[in-house]
């Protein structure tokens, strides 16, 4: 196997001989020169082969030359040559002289897509809109975010899961609910971990974390929401309320913000315009009764019963920041109509509950909460919202022999990618995207 050198890597290396394997991203073929512009997984750098010449004319018999003619944007190849530094060139600072190019598979001239080309359309060709510089960098953002919580939990004695994703009975809402065929019966994919990570809590784990794919059947088009994608999920016994599981999440972030901002944040600035802000600790909070409160003195009334819209959202968001000085709010105390049956109540107003939104930049990114653990009241909760006990048998069993008190939360991963990079959609983080008319690629 012949010794591949990264771009990346060029700029320590001395001058001499050096080999590449990469993509083409650009060729000037020139009278006199030839330029290629090579791009691996780590960078580009400039290639340059000067035509031989015969009577100070081109050789037009030269294989070389007629070689790297035939190249085109996007054909893979192996390039090797000779590694010079030299000031004078833009791209890094250094050329790589041509010896040979192996072309590995030529591309079709005619691309498909273009920088100004449409989501939807770079949705259909997803593998060569991900080539850009700039995807590259948010695929290596999400590896450094989720290196950092798993360092986190690791260091804080939470245990990893990998929890069942087909289920025979719902976890959230039967509406949104994917069923499939199973054998001589049926099956749906899981909407979320939940009954799982609580019946870890039984089982004596003690604190748990996941990051897994969940399915929510669910026909919304809007810029945050998708059929299938990627929750972080934790779970954590011996809480004394939902403001255990907050902390735990704000210290989450601020870890995984600073260490992006530490790694990437020159070139998240470079390919993004965007100057990473790290978020102090702790975030400020405020209860849903407040924000509505808030929200109306802003000129704008939440119309929906017990819980923020859109456009509430942002309002809170904005007043966080005008306020405080931060991008992130916990909006607290939620009704119990619109929490689920397993959310605790107030013990001193059961119409709320011990439950949490985590809001940044103007978009919901968390629903978090402490879990009732007596079987008694949540058996009562099961039927309060209309549901019967037998359906939730397997659930509720989990209770029968000793719960700890225990709560956690549920995060989608590309909407933390999307508000921190500042873009407009969860598509534009994400490798490939599931929504109600995309299933391909």
């Amino acid at each position: 196997m012949r010794t591949r050198t990264l771009i990346k890597d060029l700029a320590a290396r001395e001058d001499g001989p050096v080999t590449l394997g990469g993509w083409v991203e650009k060729l000037r073929d020139q009278k006199r020169i030839q330029f290629i512009i090579l791009r691996d997984e780590t960078g580009s750098a400039q290639v340059t082969y000067p035509r031989p010449t015969i009577d100070d004319a081109p050789d037009e018999n030269d294989a070389l030359a007629a070689k790297v003619s035939t190249l085109t944007n996007g054909s893979f190849v192996w390039i090797t040559g000779r590694l010079v530094h030299d000031e004078r060139v833009k791209l890094g600072g250094l050329e790589i002289q041509l010896d040979d190019v192996e072309i590995v598979t030529l591309a079709d001239p005619e691309t498909p897509i273009a920088d100004d080309t449409s989501i939807d359309k770079r949705m259909d060709w997803r593998f060569l809109d991900l080539r850009r510089p700039e995807m590259n960098l948010v695929f290596r953002i999400q590896t450094t975010i989720e290196a950092t919580w798993r360092k986190y939990w690791v260091e804080n004695g939470f245990v990893e899961l990998h929890t069942p994703k087909l289920m025979a009975s719902a976890s959230e809402s039967n509406a949104e609910l994917f069923k499939l065929e199973y054998f001589e019966g049926n099956a749906y994919l899981a909407q979320s971990p939940q009954f799982y990570k609580q019946m870890a809590m039984m089982s004596g784990l003690g604190r748990i974390f996941e990051i897994g794919p969940v399915f929510r059947a669910d026909p919304s088009f809007t810029s945050r929401h998708a059929t299938e994608f990627v929750s972080v999920d934790i779970e954590v016994s011996w809480i004394d309320s939902h403001e255990d599981i907050m902390a735990i999440q704000e210290q989450l972030m601020h870890a995984a913000i600073s260490a992006v901002k530490e790694q990437h944040g020159e070139e998240i600035l470079k390919h993004f315009g965007i100057e990473v802000q790290v978020p102090s600790i702790p975030f400020p909070r405020v209860t849903l009764h407040d924000a509505i409160d808030i929200i109306k003195e802003r000129g704008h009334t939440v119309e929906r019963g017990g819980d923020l819209d859109p456009e509430g959202e942002r309002q809170i968001a904005a007043w966080a920041e005008e306020t405080h000085g931060h991008e992130f709010v916990f909006v607290t105390d939620y009704p119990a109509t619109v929490r689920p049956f397993y959310h605790m109540r107030h013990a001193d107003n059961p119409a709320l509950t011990n439950s949490y939104d985590l809001i940044w930049r103007g978009t919901e990114i968390t629903t978090g909460a402490q879990r009732e653990h007596r079987l008694d009241v949540l058996t009562e909760q099961v039927k309060q919202k209309g549901l019967e006990p037998e359906g939730l048998q397997t659930y509720l069993d989990f209770f029968k022999y000793g719960a700890p008190t225990h709560g956690g939360f549920g995060m989608g991963l590309l909407r933390v990618l999307m508000l921190l990079l500042h873009q407009p959609n969860i598509r534009e983080v994400g490798f490939l995207f599931r929504g109600p008319n995309r299933l391909e690629p």
